[in-house]
This record gives C-alpha cells, structure tokens and sequence, in this order.
C-alpha cells in the first residue's frame, strides 16, 4: 500500500510539472495554427513554380525557359525586397497620409524576431505574405510574354512591388489601411482578389499596351510548345490555391474549412462551365479551356472564400468562367496581344469575384455588418464598397504601372530587341535552350 501510494503521489506530480513546463516554454504559440499556416506558406510558394510551368508550357519552344525565368527571378527579387522594406511598408503604420506603412524596428525583419500574433510567430505570418508579394508580379509576366528585356524585367518588378504591390496590401488587409476600415467591416478581399489578381492584370494589360505585340503575332499562328506542362502547372496551381485561399484565414478552424471547401467548388464549377461553353461554342472541350476554367474559378473565389457558401461559390466559378471567355474573345477581336491572358484571367476574374462577392455574402457576416454598422447594412452597400476599393485598385494600378515603365525605359530598354525576338529569349539574354540545350550553330 506504501509503495503504491509513492508511485500515485509520484505520478500526480509529473502531471503537474509536464504541462507547466510545456506551457513555460512559450505559452502564446497555437501550435496547431502555426503548424497550418507553415502548410500554406508552403503551399502558396508551390505556386510559383507551378506558374512558372502553366506560362512556361504556352509559349513557343525558343522561349521557354525565358518565360520561367520571370517566375523565378520574382522569387529571389520579390523575397529580399519584402525583407528589406515590404513588410514594413504593408504592414507598418501609416506614413505620408496612408500612402503605405512604415515601421523602422522592421527593417530586415528585426522587430518581429520574437513576436508572436494571434497565436502565430511573426516570422511565419511575415513569409506568407511574403508569397503573395512574389506571385503578383509573375502574373504580370504572362501579358508580356516573349517580348521583354530580362533586366528590364528585374527592374520593372522590384519597382512595381515596391510603389504599386505594397501600398495596396497596405490599404486593403494592414489594421489602419483606408481600404481595411471602409464600411462597418471594410473592402472585402480575403485572399488577394483586388490585391493580388486585380492589379496584375490591369498591369498586364498597360504594359501590353505600351509595349505593343510580339512580332508578327497577328499573321503567324504561335502555338504552345507543351501543353501537358501546362496542365502540371495548372494542377499545381489548383493545390496550392488551398494555402493560398484557406491559409488567408491566419487560423485552423471554421473559417478556415470554409475557405478550402468554396475553394475546391469554384475551381470545379469554373472549369466544368468553360468546357460547356468551348463544347458549345467551337464543338471542342480543350484542355487548355478546361485549366483555364479551373484559373477563372479560383480568381473569382480568392476575395471571397471567406464570406461566400458554396452555392454562391458554384455562381460564382460559373460567372467568371462565361465573362473570362468572352473577354478573351474581345481582346481576339481588338487586337492586343495579352500573350497569356493574364488579363482575360486574372484581371477580368478578379473584378468578377470582388464584385459579384456582395451577393453571395453569408447571413452571420451581414448580420456582424449590420450591428457593426449601428443598424441595418444591405448587399447594396457592400457592393458601393467593393466597387470603390475595385476602382482605386484599377486606377492605381493603372496610372503607377504606366509611371514606371515609362521611367524605367529612359534607362534601359524594356522592349525585347527584334534580333532577340528572332533568336529566342533563353539563348539571348540566358545562354540556354529549353530542350535538348542543341547549339545550332
């Protein structure tokens, strides 16, 4: 009995003393939450080289690797740049009237060494936003595709995301961004819809316009050169949406399985809607339209996969899949060479799912708007936000892009020259060939 006692008494206290000392070591990390949001920051850097490849694959052979670079290159430019100063500038308190942040302790990531938010290390949340500010200005690439300067290109992307990416993120997801305070709960954009997807294809779409088509591009038939690359990348694209979206929510919990489930059913409605419309429309489902559904599906979602059900995710992947179609067919028609529709996607489907968003808004959220708002608040009003946050986004985006090219080519030429044109962005500005690395010479 006095042994069994001891051992009793002896386990007793090391129940006491385990979780007292597992608590003393940091009792402010949510282990559960740091580990999802690990995952999504994963998860969101999978992207890049997936779009790497789903750009990659489109374009013709001579240019393939050039056309990856651009994706690549933005992961090492894009990193260092937010560690520098991105951070700071998005997430810092406002300077010069909210224009972006600043927050000097945040210099190369200082200030956050030993901070923890809402249960998550600093670090962590300071990384996957960091994916974010890369993947932007890799979509822009795709509207200019085969035609750019790559160290026009360099220095193009870290003065975008240093004058036109950073503000914005400021504006819409930073706690004192005019855009984050807007209304009883501010511009909805969970995920990057205005931040992200907006504003590279209106960016897109000024350089397409002041750059002009690649050579020829009206007369000669440019085919993709892999198409089965294209559809990896696709697919990884559509995997690592799920961070991109789900991880947006910064917890593991109910609103994260609600972003991960509208997620997965825009995708889905987007790419089944795009094959009926092609089947419709030209006889044939591709399998570039069917991927391009998938793209349309998950752009429209991404602002709204925190506030929508999954009925309005179907309406949703469905919108943007018939207006991305047809805005693919206008630019057809108009004659600007938007190489991989990065516009017609990402700009287009971006507007869609900000918009449209204000009419699928689950009742508890617009209850929490209406008491937020003292009294009543309607889809309507929503809407008048969304559409002023999407405006701003378009005219920013706009007018800044335009600034920097315009500068940026009074030094160094962002025009591909026609004798690099001809030969093949890898072997001119890269020394390399995509397949076979054949010198023909």
């Amino acid at each position: 009995m006095k042994k069994r006692s001891f051992y009793s008494r002896l386990a007793f206290v090391l129940l006491l003393l385990i979780p007292i000392s597992a608590f003393s070591q940091d009792n402010a990390i949510d282990s559960g939450a740091t580990a999802w949001m690990l995952t999504s920051t994963a998860l969101v850097l999978l992207m890049i080289p997936g779009l790497a490849m789903f750009y990659g694959g489109l374009v013709r052979t001579k240019n393939v690797l050039g056309t990856m670079m651009h994706s690549f290159a933005a992961m090492g430019i894009m990193t260092l740049l937010w560690v520098i100063c991105g951070y700071s500038m998005a997430f810092g308190p406002n300077v010069l009237g909210g224009w972006f942040g600043w927050n000097a302790d945040n210099f190369l990531l200082r200030g956050i060494d030993e901070s923890v938010s809402n249960g998550i290390p600093e670090y962590v949340f300071s990384m996957f936003q960091a994916k974010f500010a890369i993947i932007t200005p890799a979509l822009i690439a795709g509207a200019f595709a085969e035609r750019v300067s790559f160290k026009a290109y360099c220095i193009f992307i870290a003065l975008w995301g240093v004058l036109i990416y950073n503000p914005l993120c400021h504006w819409v997801w930073a706690s004192d961004g005019f855009l984050f305070n807007m209304g009883p709960k501010g511009a909805i954009d969970f995920a990057g819809g205005t931040v992200v997807h907006i504003s590279a294809g209106i960016s897109g779409l000024v350089a397409v316009l002041y750059l002009g088509g690649r050579k020829s591009f009206k007369h000669l038939q440019m085919r993709p050169n892999n198409l089965v690359m294209t559809l990896i990348g696709g697919g990884l694209l559509w995997v690592g949406w799920f961070g991109f979206n789900a991880g947006s929510s910064l917890t593991s919990g109910l609103t994260t399985a609600q972003a991960i489930t509208v997620t997965q059913v825009a995708a889905a409605a987007g790419a089944i809607a795009w094959m009926i419309i092609e089947g419709l429309h030209q006889g044939k489902a591709t399998a570039l339209g069917f991927v391009s559904g998938v793209l349309a599906g998950l752009v429209a979602i991404t602002p709204a996969a925190g506030v929508v059900q999954p009925g309005g995710a179907i309406i949703l992947g469905v919108l943007a899949s018939v207006i991305c179609y047809y805005a693919i067919i206008l630019k057809n028609k108009l004659g600007y060479d938007d190489t991989l529709d990065a516009f017609g996607i990402h700009g287009v489907g971006g507007i869609v799912g900000a918009l449209c968003l204000s009419f699928f808004i689950r009742d508890s959220w617009m209850r929490d708007a209406a008491e937020a708002a003292g009294g009543s608040w309607t889809m309507w009003q929503q809407f008048g936000i969304q559409l002023l946050a999407v405006g701003i986004a378009i005219a920013y985006a706009a007018i800044g892009t335009f600034l920097i090219l315009f500068v940026v080519n009074k030094f160094v030429k962002i025009r591909s020259t026609d004798e690099a044109e001809m030969k093949g962005l890898d072997n001119f500005y890269h020394g390399e060939r995509g397949y076979g690395m054949i010198n023909p010479n």
